[in-house]
């Protein structure tokens, strides 16, 4: 084989590539797609899931080839015994309520840290405080917070300038909590509002966005001054991929862009780029951050490296009924 000698001009042009760590799956997410994979080998297909287990899309299409069957409603899902499984952002009271009321078998996937801040919710309820909860109006997550508890216990505030409308019943028994995937930031200031208002207010005993959301922020914060542009590999439904978007921008790097794949990376505007950040939202997994990585460098001579600045060695448990095939698999 004769290989053709290139010329200067036809040299691709070198691109340093910062990889953000930690990226990509959380123990939450990794522990939701576990339960629905160990349910469809331990039970067969189809499985049921309501909502998508995780916010990404080659996750819930991998997982529907498999047999899972995405449905938003219990009601959808015909009286076969199939097991059904819950997402992992967590729901209302009422749906597995409902399933006990039809005799359905299901696995809870919801994330222990969403989990978490369940139970804040209902011991600040439980001690007569009126509560607060940041998030964002309609994200699965805050639906299923608030649908802990009566309506009307918990009030959404979205801005700093919800803060400033909001009326309380009594200032001095207000209690506050948040969606465990918001911008470190902007829930800073959001709290920091809602104290300067109301002094009296409780908090939670430890922050309620979660350790991975945290992580890749400041991940980002790190990387985003020192490159040109920023991919950040995720489903525009998830909230956590979305913020790590805008924690880029803010902090410096102006071309940002989401991808859910390498094909939808906007060439056109990465023109001249000398130097480029990579991450991933936490329900997105390593193998699509691999074929960015590989687009690039079959455009560019690419030198990679990896900008560490937090370890992970988080896991949580699964379900019982699903550890005897879990252990068997060595999972």
């Amino acid at each position: 084989m004769i290989r053709k000698h290139l010329t200067g001009m036809e040299k691709r042009p070198h691109l340093d590539i910062l990889l953000c760590a930690p990226r990509g799956f959380c123990a939450g997410v990794d522990r939701a797609i576990q339960i629905v994979e160990l349910a469809l080998e331990k039970y067969g297909a189809p499985v049921y899931v309501r909502h998508a287990i995780v916010h990404n899309k080659y996750v819930v299409d991998g997982l529907r080839d498999k047999g899972a069957i995405f449905v938003e409603e219990l009601d959808e899902i015909p009286d076969t015994g199939a097991p059904v499984v819950f997402s992992a952002h967590g729901v209302p009271k009422s749906v597995p309520a409902d399933a006990r009321t039809r005799n359905m078998f299901f696995l809870d996937a919801t994330c222990p840290l969403v989990s978490k801040v369940h139970v804040e919710a209902q011991r600040h309820f439980a001690e007569g405080h009126e509560i607060v909860l940041i998030g964002h109006k309609g994200h699965p997550e805050v639906v299923g917070t608030m649908g802990q508890l009566p309506v009307g216990a918990i009030t959404l505030i979205e801005t700093v300038a919800d803060v400033a409308t909001f009326t309380p019943r009594d200032a001095q028994t207000l209690a506050f909590v948040t969606q465990t995937t918001l911008s470190v930031d902007d829930t800073r200031e959001i709290v920091g509002a809602l104290q300067a208002r109301f002094p009296a207010i409780n908090g939670p005993h430890k922050e309620d966005i979660c350790y991975a959301t945290t992580n890749r922020q400041e991940a980002i914060k790190s990387v985003a001054p020192e490159v040109d542009a920023m991919i950040v590999v995720g489903s525009s439904n998830s909230s956590n991929s979305l913020r790590l978007v805008e924690v880029a921008e803010r902090a410096g790097c102006k071309v940002s862009m989401l991808v859910d794949r390498a094909s939808e990376i906007d060439w056109s505007r990465l023109e001249g780029i000398r130097t480029l950040g990579v991450s991933a939202g936490a329900s997105a997994p390593e193998k699509l951050v691999d074929e960015v990585i590989e687009a690039f460098a079959a455009r560019y001579d690419i030198k990679v490296e990896a900008r560490v600045t937090a370890r992970e060695n988080i896991a949580f448990n699964i379900p019982r009924e699903l550890r005897t095939i879990a252990a068997a698999a060595g999972q």
